[in-house]
């Protein structure tokens, strides 16, 4: 696909990582880009294995299949790198984005060789600090549009806040509670994602 990005979301049922791809798609197409949003069917019961996936254009989308050959990977439960080949065909000019409290070093054993950019976040520690519940699915769809860089930071967050705003009118505590954690994603990321850019124009 020329002119955009293709992002496969690997989690388990109750995660959010379908409805993390799905917010994605709606704030993209809000910004006037072209947009797939959709989960791969299967048994989707809690704590299940899921895959979901998103193509995002300034192009019109003529594809309409499973993504294969993924720019971005997210994965949501680090608990599938022992289980699942998440950087099956994921290009090595893309990345792949881990929640998890372990380092860079110790994930990238778990990742087939995987020559590309990966990076780590704490989306429980973020989602307890903004939520006081465990709902990776904010900061890791905030990590995905600040690693892909998809759309800029700031008409991401306006759109999301009038998503929240609209889905959570009478719950202020919660639309506060997660921008808090889409916003401590992106501080969480940005020195890491300079630094590998660096490293990638040395």
């Amino acid at each position: 696909m020329k002119n955009g990005i293709e992002i496969r979301w690997h989690g388990r049922g109750g995660q959010g990582a379908k409805t993390a791809a799905l917010l994605l798609a709606d704030v993209a197409f809000k910004t006037g880009q072209n947009v797939q949003g959709f989960p791969e069917y299967g048994p989707e019961r809690m704590g299940a294995p899921i895959t979901a996936y998103n193509r995002i254009s300034a192009d019109k989308i003529r594809v309409h299949s499973n993504i294969y050959h993924p720019d971005y990977v997210v994965v949501v439960d680090e608990t599938l790198l022992g289980s699942v080949d998440v950087t099956a065909g994921l290009k090595p000019t893309g990345a792949i984005i881990v929640n998890t409290a372990k380092s860079r070093e110790e994930i990238e054993e778990h990742l087939n060789g995987y020559t590309g950019r990966v990076f780590t976040i704490d989306a429980r520690k973020i989602s307890m600090e903004a939520l006081g519940k465990n709902f990776p699915n904010s900061p890791m769809l905030a990590a995905t549009v600040a690693v892909s860089e998809v759309m800029p930071k700031e008409e991401f967050i306006g759109e999301m806040r009038a998503s929240y705003e609209h889905k959570f009118a009478k719950k202020p505590e919660v639309i506060d509670g997660n921008m808090k954690a889409l916003e401590m994603a992106f501080d969480y990321l940005e020195e890491e994602i300079a630094s590998q850019k660096m490293s990638l124009t040395a």
